[in-house]
């Protein structure tokens, strides 16, 4: 499993070297956007919103933006630095808490923590504390550049923790539009619902519970694969064209060959032989009188 994160948790005196690994994956199935005619993948280039320009990585800078259209450039080297600073500082427990006191709205991501070298026994001390308490602990950590609060709490025979919003990343519910005041429930509706959540309750089992658009899509994507309907990227054929497009101009560049006036040429050779002949009869006619 990859290691997305290493450091220590500290509680008290105790300290625990540990690895983090993302808990969770993206199933989203993934779709790429072709080009309709020739079926080959779409770039997306980067360009500046001024001058147009592609830009490359190395000409990139990261900025602040404190007032519109005014920045505050931020050099990759102190951005490095407190980047450091941070993540080489341990995880220490703050808080331990009951993890009903915790609304799920705070929960973010979901990571397991392995011990690393030397923190075995450590690990296991945490572990059966926080099981025997049922309470998790509260920590800071920072990961990929940004500073999270975290739950540390046991999963099964694993520690887990799982990152949480700050308070103030948590948007206010009076914010939201269209909320409904006490309204006038009638007894009878009241128990109907209430009968129907009853009809309705189980003991959750994760099991249960399938993304059926991603099955669906991947049942839609095999049939197509089954069906050979598959499409390759289409060669470009700019040979081709390029020769289509010499040959053209070649024929273009030819010089015109002058239409053949046939019946003009014929007449007018005609018409000489016609006299040459007349005058040859002549003088013999002329010469047999003599």
């Amino acid at each position: 499993m990859h290691t997305v994160w290493k450091g220590t948790i500290s509680f008290g005196l105790v300290n625990i070297p540990i690895k983090l690994h993302a808990a969770t994956e993206d199933k989203d199935v993934k779709l790429r956007n072709l080009h309709k005619d020739c079926h080959a993948p779409i770039k997306y280039a980067r360009t500046c919103s001024e001058c147009g320009a592609e830009v490359k990585n190395d000409d990139i800078v990261k900025a602040y933006e404190y007032t519109e259209g005014k920045y505050v450039v931020l050099d990759e080297e102190e951005l490095e630095k407190l980047k450091k600073e941070q993540e080489e500082k341990a995880v220490e427990i703050i808080d331990f808490v009951m993890l009903e006191e915790i609304d799920p709205i705070y929960f973010d991501r979901t990571y397991y923590i392995s011990p690393n070298e030397g923190g075995t026994k450590a690990y296991a001390l945490l572990r059966k504390s926080l099981s025997d308490t049922e309470k998790i602990g509260l920590a800071k950590i920072t990961i990929r550049s940004k500073e999270n609060l975290a739950a540390i709490r046991v999963y099964g025979k694993t520690l887990v923790m799982e990152t949480l919003h700050f308070p103030d990343e948590v948007r206010d519910i009076k914010n939201v539009p269209n909320i409904p005041d006490e309204t006038n429930i009638q007894d009878k509706e009241l128990a109907t619902a209430k009968t129907l959540i009853e009809h309705l309750t189980a003991e959750f089992d994760p099991t249960k519970y399938t993304d059926d658009y991603r099955v669906e899509l991947l049942e839609l994507i095999r049939s197509k694969v089954d069906d050979d309907e598959g499409v390759t990227k289409q060669e470009q054929t700019n040979v081709i064209d390029l020769m289509e497009a010499l040959e053209k101009s070649i024929e273009k560049a030819k010089p015109s060959k002058p239409a053949k006036k046939t019946t003009t040429k014929k007449a007018a050779t005609k018409k000489p032989a016609a006299k040459t002949t007349a005058t040859k009869t002549t003088k013999k006619q002329t010469k047999k009188a003599t």
